[in-house]
């Protein structure tokens, strides 16, 4: 596939070294010099020093050759003019950043109107996941699959949970719990368990299941998720907007910390429904006088790593039960996550998902990246042409490291054994380590 990246900062890089990964060919247009230069250098793409929203840099692109274009500067407006432009040239598909919360309930309309394939907003999809993990506190992240129906989620075994020391098999025959464990992290190395696998201390577990039997689960292994009342969010940007009305819809009391006076009234007009508070995020007496101790949640998300990273962990340190930290930059993840900090929340990653997603075409209705890929989870639907409906699972010969794990068929959802199959419109879940898959018939061969 012909990729058209307009924006070589931070999210443009990451999708240019994901994209080009995976083999698509990959052009950059941007008028910054020393960004270009570290893609030049870094990356196996063409770059393109000008405006995106030059007719005459879009043909010298070969727009009118391109299968997508995605506009990802730092302005809404020059995006969405990036993907007019293109449309217009014969671009087939294009896809904007829009990030705005005032364009927040005009999505539609400009998607149509401008006849984009694809909006991003990686605030408020950022929002969302943080969302989802305070509703299931007690993991570390939350990934929704088949509209809801089936969840994965990552917790940490601990030294006092019972499945520390089993093998998988001993846990789904003594505890019988419909979850599948799909991927355990150990040491940063990503593993696709088998029966005889066994569960070590501090090993980061990926369950997937129905949430109702997620939740059983982790009340059986000392990880029951509590519910969230009162959470403390510092940095008052687009994420903290979106989130702060997402869990005040909820009931939930919301207190904002920003530095910045200016934008603490935009705030307090923004969202009136949160507690707006004048003052540094990192200032550990600011935050005890604002009762840190009592917080449920404590969410970091400034514009700065470093000082989501140095908030988090004196939150953590001051008695705040879930502690969560945005990183912009993909490098400091583990190192955030090896500092005691509960969750990291990734907004590059989160547009890299969504877009990966998008390129692999429509049978990929969800996918999440482990480990900058390392291993992916994917949702796939099975069409009509698959080769492998309606053949027993035992006989599809799956590769090492390809599970399927679960199957969704209308109202039914089946952590699936040998004999089971799979029929025309069924939503499979699959693990796969080290492998990219867009189809069905790219998991196994019918043997």
């Amino acid at each position: 596939m012909k990729i058209i990246i307009i924006g070589a900062g931070k999210v443009g890089y990451n999708l240019a070294e994901d994209l080009s990964k995976s083999n698509h060919d990959v052009i950059i247009i941007d008028k910054n010099y020393a960004a270009l230069s570290k893609a030049e250098e870094n990356l196996e793409v063409l770059c393109i020093k000008g405006s995106g929203v030059s007719t005459n840099i879009l043909m010298e692109a070969g727009v009118n050759t391109a299968d997508l274009l995605i506009a990802v500067t730092g302005s809404d407006e020059v995006n969405m003019v990036c993907c007019l432009t293109a449309k217009k040239l014969g671009v087939k598909s294009t896809i904007a950043r829009i990030r705005d919360h005032e364009y927040a309930h005009e999505l539609l309309l400009l998607k149509e109107e401008l006849e984009l394939d694809l909006i991003i907003n990686p605030e408020q999809a950022a929002a969302d996941e943080i969302a989802n993990l305070l509703n299931f506190s007690s993991a570390i992240n939350v990934e929704n699959f088949a509209k809801g129906r089936v969840k994965m989620v990552e917790i940490k075994a601990t030294a006092d949970m019972p499945m520390v020391g089993m093998r998988l098999k001993d846990i789904g025959s003594k505890f019988e719990s419909s979850i599948l464990i799909g991927v355990v992290i150990r040491q940063d190395e990503v593993i696709v368990p088998n029966g005889d696998f066994v569960i070590n201390e501090d090993d980061r577990v990926y369950l997937i299941g129905q949430p109702s039997n997620l939740y059983n689960f982790c009340k059986i292994f000392g990880k029951v998720p509590y519910k969230v009342k009162n959470v403390m969010i510092v940095g008052g940007g687009r994420i903290a907007v979106y989130l702060s009305k997402l869990l005040a819809e909820v009931g939930m009391k919301v207190k904002v910390i920003e530095i910045n006076r200016e934008k603490c009234i935009q705030l307090s007009e923004l969202i009136p429904e949160a507690l707006i508070i004048n003052g540094d995020g990192t200032d550990e007496e600011l935050l005890r006088s604002e009762n840190i101790d009592e917080m449920d949640a404590f969410i970091a998300v400034t514009g700065m790593d470093e000082e989501n990273m140095m908030a988090a962990l004196i939150a953590k340190q001051n008695g705040a039960k879930k502690v969560i930290s945005k990183a912009s930059r993909i490098n400091y993840i583990s190192i955030i996550k090896n500092l005691g900090i509960d969750s990291v929340i990734s907004p590059k990653q989160i547009t890299s998902n969504q877009i990966l997603k998008y390129v692999r075409g429509n049978s990929v209705e969800s996918l999440y990246r482990i480990i900058e890929g390392q291993a992916e989870i994917t949702e796939i639907v099975a069409e009509p042409e698959s080769k492998i409906l309606n053949t027993k699972i035992k006989k599809l010969g799956l590769p090492k490291d390809t599970i399927i794990a679960t199957i969704v068929r209308k109202n039914e959802v089946v952590i699936p054994h040998g004999n089971d199959i799979i029929k025309e419109g069924d939503r499979v879940i699959v693990i796969s380590k080290n492998k990219n898959i867009s189809s069905l018939d790219e998991v196994a061969v019918v043997s």
